[in-house]
């Protein structure tokens, strides 16, 4: 590709990164701002908001679920191609709210299993979030027919796989940091603490600190992923 028609999509690339990063920072003046502590830790419990150190064990539920759906979405979508989001199957696995799955769990877990663990979690997230995500990806996706579909199933899936390399890094910058915190209800039904509850309990304590750093964290991943985005959409065909 040419140098100099990189240009204008390189200002353009820099424009939505600092529009974005304008919102960010009003984010992280009005966390900064809050009334209330200034840590979450001894202070938290004074105020009577127990909250678990983040460590590898609140971290790693949400780790793998984040990993586990960046992988499994993606390659369901290039499997089954934009079809599926017209199908009426996905709209009944996407109907029942995600507590659902995860009270089913629960329902049918067996007691002298002890309590469910982090694997446990892991599964209902994906269970949970993968219709709405699969939704998403595919009706991103260009119709099939009759191109390329009457060039055979090579054809098809090579348009496939250049979608989604142009589409997933859009895709993670809109709805990953969504899921970050959105398991708060599934850890909560499922008792097993992730990113979800930390997020909450530092709302809870007003913990300026600790949101601030939440919000850092979520400006750099959103960052990352428009980046990477930027890089894609400069790549030849």
């Amino acid at each position: 590709m040419d140098p100099e028609t990189l240009k204008p999509r390189s200002r353009g690339l820099w424009g939505h990164l600092l529009q974005g990063w304008v919102v960010w920072v009003l984010a992280l003046g009005a966390a900064w701002t809050l009334p209330g502590r200034a840590i979450l830790g001894r202070e938290g419990r004074d105020v009577g908001v127990s909250a678990l150190p983040l460590g590898l064990g609140i971290v790693a539920p949400s780790l793998v679920s984040m990993v586990a759906l960046a992988l499994v979405a993606p390659l369901l979508a290039w499997a089954m191609g934009s079809r599926l989001a017209r199908h009426r199957g996905l709209a009944l696995w996407e109907a029942p709210p995600g507590f659902f799955w995860a009270g089913l769990l629960l329902a049918i877990w067996p007691a002298s299993a002890g309590p469910p663990g982090r694997l446990a979690l892991v599964l209902v997230f994906l269970i949970a979030a993968l219709p709405s995500e699969l939704r998403w990806l595919c009706q991103a996706m260009p119709r099939e027919e009759p191109f390329p579909a009457v060039w055979g199933r090579r054809a098809v899936r090579c348009c496939r796989s250049r979608t989604l390399r142009r589409l997933a890094p859009r895709w993670l910058a809109v709805r990953l940091p969504l899921w970050l915190t959105a398991t708060v209800v599934l850890e909560r039904i499922l008792a097993v603490p992730a990113l979800g509850s930390d997020w909450m309990a530092r709302l809870a304590a007003r913990d300026r600190i600790g949101l601030a750093c939440w919000i850092l964290a979520l400006a750099l991943l959103w960052t990352l992923m428009v980046r990477a985005e930027g890089l894609s959409s400069q790549e030849g065909p």
